[in-house]
């Protein structure tokens, strides 16, 4: 009831956040008819793709419903036994702990985490990694060259930046990177540093893809962002048509977090069958190619590689924090609403 009462006190602010991002018309929802319903915190254009083939795949219809994962995470859990969702398709790690704590989703077996690199598994087998991504910071290299040489994401803390830091509060990826914060820094520290971070009039945007944007026109210095989305816009436009640089922190600091999108199937499922299907798919050769090649995410099996140019995840230097920490996403949220960062 803890997790239920935080999550869903804090949906309104989510929600908001999440219609802005989509536009007047909202989400995208295909869930009805469905047969196995998806509820997906990666956004449509990320992964409609491979979602489209889970139809085929599986051999049932799929429908799918689009928000933000803490968003999805609050709808399932105040719907509860009622919620029409199979499965959950999260943008973090947090958003999938914080329903496994609650109880909400079925144990996957061991099968199934065994196929995928130590450490992007949930130990008691309630969820799955599909894909790894690092945050990174974005800078423009004109206006915060020096971003280069960070080693932690505390130097963005410094008042030459005031106003000139973008950042996405609605994002799930935020969100898990505010509670790697809280596991780094205990409760006083991190609330600390989001009210320092506060102070420094960091700059509103709905998402990361508009985050990068920024960076890129120079309306912002510095982004708080995931990796991916530069090495996709590079991989769209050209490196010489991209201001914006981004700088892997290669530190254990929270800002190196190495996260994952992944999936859970919901407690009380009728098409657990079917479930296990679509999570098999997604962590097929297959599918991981799609998530080297398409999103330009890190894949989470030995033996896939990618068309972009990333720096290898075994190399990277990454915070020490352990994903299946980042299950508070409840006391993350009314951290953020406290401290005025929603």
């Amino acid at each position: 009831m803890h997790v239920r009462r935080f999550l869903t006190a804090s949906l309104a602010a989510i929600a908001v956040l999440g219609a802005a991002a989509c536009g007047d018309e909202g989400p995208t929802d295909t869930t009805e008819g469905a047969d196995l319903v998806i509820y997906s915190g990666r956004s449509e254009s990320l992964v409609q793709g491979v979602l489209d083939d889970l139809t085929t795949e599986t051999g049932v219809k799929v429908g799918v419903r689009y928000a933000g994962s803490s968003e999805l995470a609050a709808q399932l859990l105040e719907e509860g036994d009622a919620t029409k969702a199979d499965l959950f398709f999260s943008q973090d790690a947090g958003a999938l702990g914080a329903l496994g704590k609650a109880g909400r989703l079925e144990a996957l077996g061991p099968s199934v985490a065994d196929q995928v690199i130590d450490g992007f598994a949930d130990p008691n087998g309630l969820w799955v990694g599909t894909s790894a991504r690092a945050r990174v910071i974005a800078y423009h290299p004109q206006q915060a060259p020096e971003a280069e040489q960070m080693t932690s994401v505390d130097e963005i803390l410094d008042p030459t930046y005031k106003g000139k830091i973008g950042y996405a509060p609605g994002n799930a990826s935020f969100h898990s990177f505010v509670t790697a914060l809280r596991v780094a820094k205990g409760e006083d520290g991190a609330r600390d540093w989001l009210t320092r971070f506060k102070a420094n009039e960091p700059r509103k945007y709905d998402n990361n893809v508009l985050v990068l944007d920024g960076v890129d026109k120079g309306e912002v210095a510095l982004g708080l962002i995931n990796h991916y989305y530069w090495y996709e816009r590079v991989a769209e436009k050209g490196a010489e048509a991209v201001t914006a640089r981004i700088h892997f922190l290669d530190a254990d600091d929270p800002g190196a977090l190495i996260n994952v999108a992944g999936v859970g199937i919901i407690k009380g499922t009728d098409q657990k069958e079917a479930a296990l299907k679509a999570v098999d798919y997604l962590l097929s050769e297959k599918a991981q190619q799609y998530f080297a090649d398409e999103t330009a995410e890190y894949p989470v099996i030995e033996g896939v590689t990618s068309m972009h140019d990333l720096p290898p995840l075994a190399e990277l230097e990454k915070s020490s924090i352990d994903l299946n920490e980042l299950d508070s996403l409840e006391t993350t949220l009314a951290m953020l609403n406290e401290v005025g960062l929603t």
